[in-house]
């Protein structure tokens, strides 16, 4: 395709799961790997089918190496037994997820990773250095990033691509636990690529959800030195028209496994308001919203829980960094993380110290598990973080979760054998 200075993206010989091989799709699909909830999540996805993806995306080891070595050869195993397919030409694939009113349709490529993409939140160095080498053993990447633009809001270019092709029949249909159906199809005629291409290559995109992944396609790409025809060049994504289709998006909650309640209450000192909020979860997630300026909901289970809010704006002054724009000073996970995480309760962001949850019921449960602290966030809406991308100003990580996120394990790609 055309090298421009907007997005390039790039066909791929899909791979895919050989239906009479599997149960059936649903089972053989996965949330990606960092909404699965370990370990419970990574169990029911296991005993679903002996095929299912997250076998590949969060293998079981005894160390790091071991697990990538592991999702390697259990890949290679399956392509050699016809349980993982090639498709038989490069194609562009339309995907398409629907849930009631919901409705989300991208183009899902191989982009090149030049190209105008905007990240908004940081990343963790030691997740980065874990998918590296996930994806550096298995010389693949399992997984699409999920890529907003904002198109013309009409049917047309890549849009009038994808809904062209929503008429035909798919190559697959599937319905996953979540409620989610899901379509793919392969777009392979030379006029409909090239309409894409024309449209993207004036396009920039916001990385949606997927910076871990989006930093280690860049990492791979400089250790192997690649140049634009190299497969380490490009990385799986899923581009989404947002003028189109939008995205919703969501919080990201905290548990602090090592910080009981009544510790993280009792340190508090007067940085923050305190009040305790009768449940059940909707309620106390209702006060949380109707909060004005920054706050959170802290549960150590599902039953109790405490709304903080009016932080002390002395401490706001002196623990947060005064060159960033007023609108990454007042968010929610700024004041979260350096002021209560930093400041009051100097837990280190670590993946031992911090885990980072999508889903609230699933947060609560992890708190009393552990006997830590859950911290429930409030989400943050889309043009703030586009206008923050845009000035080059990143969030704290994890500061949202944008949605729906494609499922893992429809289409793969390999880096091994793509020329």
């Amino acid at each position: 395709m055309t090298s421009t200075d907007g997005l390039r993206l790039d066909t791929f010989r899909g791979l895919r799961y050989a239906p009479h091989r599997v149960s059936s799709l649903t089972a053989v699909t996965s949330p990606p790997y960092d909404v699965v909830v370990r370990p419970d999540g990574v169990r029911h996805l296991e005993t679903a089918d002996p095929y299912n993806i997250v076998r590949l995306i969060l293998p079981h080891a005894a160390d790091p190496a071991t697990r990538h070595r592991k999702a390697a050869d259990t890949l290679a195993r399956w392509r050699a037994e016809g349980v993982l397919a090639p498709d038989a030409q490069p194609a562009l694939y339309v995907y398409e997820q629907r849930r009631g009113d919901v409705l989300q349709r991208g183009i899902i490529g191989a982009l090149g990773l030049d190209g105008p993409v905007l990240p908004h939140e940081d990343v963790i160095a030691e997740v980065v250095e874990d998918r590296a080498a996930l994806m550096r053993t298995a010389a693949a990447n399992f997984e699409p990033l999920l890529l907003s633009y904002r198109g013309e809001g009409t049917a047309s270019g890549a849009t009038a691509v994808i809904e062209r092709t929503t008429q035909l029949p798919p190559l697959l249909a599937t319905t996953t636990e979540d409620g989610f159906a899901h379509r793919l199809w392969a777009v392979t005629d030379p006029a409909e690529l090239a309409a894409v291409d024309a449209d993207l290559s004036a396009r920039q995109a916001l990385i949606a959800d997927g910076h871990h992944r989006w930093a280690t396609y860049q990492r791979l790409a400089e250790e192997q030195s690649a140049g634009a025809g190299s497969p380490w060049s490009r990385g799986l994504v899923l581009l989404v028209d947002t003028a189109r289709y939008p995205l919703r998006v969501r919080a990201i909650h905290r548990v602090l496994p090592h910080l009981p309640l009544e510790r993280a209450l009792a340190e508090l000192g007067g940085a923050f308001r305190v009040r305790e909020v009768p449940g059940p979860l909707s309620a106390a997630l209702e006060a949380l919203e109707a909060a004005q300026g920054s706050a959170f909901l802290l549960a150590s289970g599902p039953d109790s829980f405490r709304l903080l809010d009016s932080p002390d704006p002395e401490l706001l002054e002196r623990a947060i960094r005064t060159d960033r724009p007023e609108a990454w000073r007042r968010l929610d996970a700024t004041v979260l993380h350096s002021v209560l995480l930093d400041e009051v309760w100097r837990i280190p962001d670590h993946p031992d110290g911090i885990r980072y949850i999508h889903d609230t019921d699933a947060a609560l449960e992890w708190a009393a598990k552990h006997g830590g602290t859950a911290v429930l966030m409030r989400a943050v809406d889309e043009e703030t973080v586009r206008q923050l991308a845009a000035q080059g100003v990143t969030m704290p990580r994890k500061s949202t979760s944008f949605g729906p996120k494609p499922a893992t394990g429809l289409v793969l790609r390999t880096l091994d054998e793509e020329v």
